[in-house]
């Protein structure tokens, strides 16, 4: 997915729920920070989006422009309505948000995960495609190691194991970025 399409993700969720804010979780999410990403980062055709508004708000984007969805049939992407609970997410993430607002979005303001809030989110999820999305943002330094392991010790108490995810990193930063050998 592309800057563009996500853009028009946003403005047809606007349109559909009337928030004038959507919040970007998920992969896509690295558009806010990085409107150009490497095409390794692209490959999604979904957006995960939700309101702040209400609740029963992703069950209208779902419908009307989700998965399988006409709008999807006819542009080949589309966006998951989700809802807050769906990533586990820092402390604080809330005002790290980042923000696009533009004439292609109508006005609708996106509120998309800061990089680092969704590495962390992703290591906590730990599938093998959230693994290879970090893989790749750190191949494109796009992280900075530091926050990343603030980050994950911002975590709430019970969201997992802080030594866990610490290796996991570990393990992605290596993979990224491989010592070698004399």
């Amino acid at each position: 997915m592309k800057r563009h399409e996500l853009e028009h993700l946003i403005r047809a969720a606007g349109a559909i729920t009337g928030a004038d804010e959507i919040i970007v979780i998920g992969s896509q999410a690295i558009l806010g920070a990085w409107p150009d990403s490497p095409e390794s980062l692209l490959r999604s055709c979904e957006a995960d989006l939700f309101t702040l508004r209400d609740p029963q708000d992703a069950d209208l984007i779902d419908g009307s422009i989700g998965e399988g969805s006409p709008f999807h049939e006819t542009f080949g992407y589309y966006a998951q309505g989700v809802w807050l609970d769906t990533a586990t997410l820092p402390d604080g993430w809330r005002g790290r948000l980042v923000e696009i607002r533009n004439d292609n979005t109508r006005q609708v303001t996106a509120l998309c995960l800061d990089p680092h809030d969704l590495a962390v989110s992703k290591l906590v999820a730990g599938r093998e495609k959230d693994l290879d999305f970090l893989t790749e943002m750190a191949r494109h330094d796009m992280l900075d190691p530091i926050t990343v392991e603030s980050r994950i010790a911002a975590l709430p108490g019970e969201a997992a194991d802080p030594t866990s995810l610490l290796a996991r990193w570990l393990r992605i930063r290596m993979a990224a970025d491989p010592p070698t050998r004399k």
